[in-house]
This record gives C-alpha cells, structure tokens and sequence, in this order.
C-alpha cells in the first residue's frame, strides 16, 4: 500500500492511499477543523467520510505531468507512466497551485 500526504498550502489536508481494491482519499479531522479549511477539488469536498474509488482520483491524476514533462520523470526516476500513483508521489511535490503532495 502507498501513500501520500495531501497539503493545501501549508496545511496538511488529508491522506491519499493506493490499497489491493483501489484508492482512498481522507480529510484530516483537524484539517477539517480548520476555519480556513478549502476542498482539494470541487470534485472532493470537505467531508469526514472517505472517498473511494477503482481507478486514481481524476483531480489527482490530472497533477500528473504530460508530454516532454512525463518523459524526464520517465527517464529520470525510471517510473512506469502506466504507473499513476508513483508518478503522482514521485512528481507533484511541488505542483502548480496550491496543492503538494508527499510520500508517506
């Protein structure tokens, strides 16, 4: 199982797991707490239950670099680029916006 922190800024916002049946996103329960708490997407919203899904959240697939960017992370890190969960941990430590994300 792989995981990532989720940061919001400077906030840590939730935990990205990768399990045998598919993908699990929660909020941290402090983060949730937080007067200044915003959703990752609109497509995830703040809520205490976790979000589940078969294949990787589109929001977090689409932080994953394409074209020329992809083939340096390819050749780089020799990382699968069918393998989207690795590429997220391995290339979105410093993504555009205001989103990271950190390998646990």
């Amino acid at each position: 199982m792989r995981q990532g922190e989720i940061w919001v800024a400077d906030q840590l916002a939730g935990i990205l797991s990768e399990e045998e049946e598919g993908y699990v996103f929660t909020y941290k329960k402090k983060y949730l707490g937080a007067k200044n708490a915003l959703p990752v997407s609109l497509t995830l919203p703040l809520q205490q239950e976790p979000f589940l899904s078969e294949t990787l959240f589109p929001f977090f697939d689409g932080l994953i670099p394409e074209g020329w960017l992809l083939e340096v992370a390819h050749q780089n890190w020799k990382l699968n680029p069918r393998d989207r969960m690795g590429l997220l941990l391995k290339t979105c430590r410093d993504c555009i916006g205001n989103i990271s994300v950190i390998e646990l």
